[in-house]
This record gives structure tokens, C-alpha cells and sequence, in this order.
């Protein structure tokens, strides 16, 4: 028997938030029929919108059509315009109006509600752009007082949080990962989305080795091509990012969670690509792991 830790067969998801030209139902029919495994739910307005009413009736009708496809989830809370149609992914955890940053958490608890109700991985968050005027010592301090709730209705619903650094954001890096973790005094119920793209566009090290480096706290993973220094979320072949090496580490660490495409900027021709990202995937893991 080997000793090394177990290789884990990749599970391939894409994001509703390169579907939004599409239903949710007919989102979820078309990632079954092209061979998805699951799907990166973002709650917005067009898709299990987290603010209208019968949200627990809706979510029950959705856990209802992923197991009829057989998908799982994580749920994702980038919506840019849903609690705010003038700030794009405003408020965030570090607005200065306390009441401001309480309707964003109000979002992420809703989330967590949402995914134990669906069966879902884990819940992404981020912590937003440091507003100007508010020094980082206050961001960090806003940043730990609101999550530290979620994370607490994480732990109670066993449901992962998982939170992503962004490039321009207060938590930008793995580093800033670590710093919150530790401000929360290491919960485990607060994990890592770790965005391949991001990897490649500002950490120092290549993605593969910050696949290596985030593995034991690694609870959601979003993927997708892009160049160093320019955080635009690309089809695969359009950016810099050697996929084999990525893949391979990915699969070494033994990650059970979805790995999901993630191209936003990209609905228009969202059925097209979803398809097209699979095949890249699936040849890419097939040679990278050989």
C-alpha cells in the first residue's frame, strides 16, 4: 500500500455567474447534459435570488432539481449589484456604516442557510475593497467582528466557509488568509476558496505550488486562464497558466470539493464555453496525471 495521501478524482463544476443569460433550471439541465458534476450557485437576482420572498420554498425546489441531475454545490455570494443596484459588490464586511456591513452579513448567514438546505460544500465569501478613508487596522477589526458570525452559523450548520482572496481586496493573498484565520483563532469551519486565476495573476509563487501551500485548508477551488498582473477571469488557452502542473498538485492534495470554472464576464456565450471548458478539463487532468 502507498503511503502517499490519496489522489482524488477531480470534480468539475461551472458558475451560474457565467450563466446568467440562462434560467436556473435551464443552467443546471445544461451542465448535467455537457457531464458536470455540480455547480457554483452565486444567489442573485436571476438565480435563487437570497432577498425575495419563499427563499426556503425556492431552495427546496432547487435541492430538488440538483438531485435529479445528480449535481452538487457550493454556493457562491459574488452577485456584484444584488444588495446594492449602484455599488458594485457593495456593501462589503468592511463598509464604515455598521449597518452597511450588517446587511452583507446578513447575505452570508442567508448563504450558509442555503447551503445546508442544498446539500452544498461549502459557502464562498470575500472580504471586499478596504473603503477609502478606513484605515487597516479597522478593516481587519471589521472584517473578524462580521465573519466571525458566519463563522459560527457555519459551525452549527456544518457547512465550510470558505473565503476567497481577490486581487485589489483587503484579503488579497494566502498570507491574508492565514492573518484572518488567526485573528478567529484557527476555526475550522473557515476554509479557503482558492481562485487558480488569482494564483496566477499576484501571488508570488506559481499556481501549482500555491495549490501545495493552501492544501490542508483548501474547501472550494475556482478555475479559470489568466495572465500575471491583470485580474481578468479568461477561457482556458487565453492566459498564461500551465494547466497540467495545477491540476496534477490539485489532485495530490486528496480535495474532495468542486472545482469550478469561473468566467463571469462571459454569459453571452456561456452554454459554448461551459462545453469547451470541459474538454479542456478533462484532456488536461487525463495527460497531466498520466
Amino acid at each position: 500500500m502507498s503511503h502517499h495521501p490519496q489522489r482524488s478524482a477531480p470534480r468539475w463544476g461551472y458558475g451560474t455567474n457565467g450563466l446568467t443569460d440562462l434560467r436556473l433550471d435551464d443552467a443546471l439541465a445544461l451542465l448535467a447534459d455537457l457531464g458536470y458534476d455540480g455547480v457554483g450557485l452565486t444567489l442573485d437576482h436571476m438565480h435563487l435570488d437570497p432577498l425575495t420572498p419563499d427563499l426556503a420554498q425556492r431552495t427546496r425546489q432547487v435541492a430538488r432539481t440538483l438531485e435529479r441531475y445528480q449535481l452538487t454545490a457550493t454556493i457562491e455570494t459574488g452577485a456584484r449589484y444584488v444588495l446594492d443596484p449602484r455599488r458594485k459588490h457593495g456593501p462589503s464586511l468592511l463598509d464604515p456604516d455598521p449597518d452597511a456591513r450588517a446587511a452583507r452579513t446578513r447575505l452570508l448567514l442567508r448563504a450558509v442557510q442555503v447551503a445546508a438546505d442544498l446539500g452544498a460544500h461549502a459557502v464562498h465569501c470575500f472580504s471586499g475593497i478596504t473603503p477609502e478613508g478606513t484605515d487597516p487596522g479597522t478593516a481587519w477589526k471589521h472584517l473578524a467582528d462580521e465573519l466571525g458570525t458566519v463563522v459560527e452559523a457555519a459551525t452549527d450548520a456544518g457547512v465550510p466557509l470558505a473565503i476567497e482572496p481577490e486581487p485589489g481586496h483587503l484579503l488579497a493573498t494566502l498570507a491574508d488568509f492565514h492573518q484572518l484565520r488567526r485573528a478567529l483563532g484557527s476555526p475550522d469551519a473557515l476554509g479557503l476558496t482558492l481562485d487558480i486565476g488569482h494564483c496566477q495573476c499576484l501571488e508570488p509563487d506559481p499556481p501549482a505550488d500555491c495549490v501545495r501551500a493552501a492544501a490542508p485548508w483548501l474547501r472550494h477551488v475556482q478555475i479559470e486562464d489568466m495572465r500575471r498582473g491583470v485580474h481578468e477571469h479568461l477561457p482556458f488557452g487565453d492566459g498564461e497558466i500551465d494547466f497540467p502542473p495545477v491540476l496534477d498538485a490539485l489532485a495530490a492534495t486528496g480535495y474532495q470539493g468542486l472545482t469550478v470554472v469561473e468566467l463571469p464576464r462571459h454569459s453571452h456565450a456561456g452554454p459554448q464555453l461551459a462545453a469547451r471548458s470541459l474538454e479542456f478539463l478533462r484532456a488536461t487532468a487525463r495527460g497531466g496525471s498520466a
